[in-house]
């Protein structure tokens, strides 16, 4: 089964406190997702300065000598590296348009919880944080490893990464739905 949404509806973030599992959970959910057809794109916010580049590294030592932007190329895939400076962080709808919505069925987004998209909270109660649906509207569920209070939202396993990616299958089907009734 193929989902293709528009890109405005092929958004999902994953958001939670450091430690809930959001990466070790995407590192579950793109191989599931990707064996049912759907083609995804990923984009993970850092809260600390990274590089992806090597040095030694011809990509690395152009950018070190001043390329603001730089592109890496073979046959098997290519990468851009910008240099961003201190500006402040990109926004979402920012990075959503680097990336080619042609060759995606829906982006998956580990953070910006700040930002207004449908997202799945991760919760697990053993480190003393609040859940964070009661006050945003943009949770379309809960997944915990523990029994907590979700109201009317879905309670999903976060040990269990096949169901989550069936919810997310299921939640795509019904947004396609929803568009075409529109």
């Amino acid at each position: 089964m193929r989902v293709k949404m528009s890109p405005a509806k092929s958004l999902t973030t994953i958001i939670g406190p450091s430690g809930t599992g959001k990466t070790t959970l995407l590192k579950q959910l793109i191989p599931l997702l990707a064996d049912r057809g759907i083609r995804l794109g990923v984009i993970k916010h850092a809260h600390h300065n990274f590089d992806i580049d090597k040095p030694g590294k011809d990509s690395f030592e152009l950018r070190k000598a001043g390329a603001r932007q730089m592109l890496v190329a073979s046959s098997r895939r290519w990468a851009l590296m910008t240099e961003t400076g201190d500006h402040d962080e990109p926004q979402l709808d920012y990075l959503l348009g680097r990336l080619d919505p042609d060759g995606i069925d829906l982006v998956l987004v580990e953070g910006f919880k700040r930002v207004p998209f449908p997202r799945i909270e991760l919760h697990r109660p053993s480190l003393g944080y609040s859940l964070l649906h009661p006050e945003d509207s943009n949770i379309i569920a809960v997944a915990t490893d523990e029994p907590v209070e979700t109201g009317d939202l879905p309670r999903l396993d976060l040990n269990n990464a096949a169901a989550i990616a069936e919810f997310i299958l299921a939640w795509l089907e019904e947004q396609k739905d929803n568009a075409g009734k529109q």
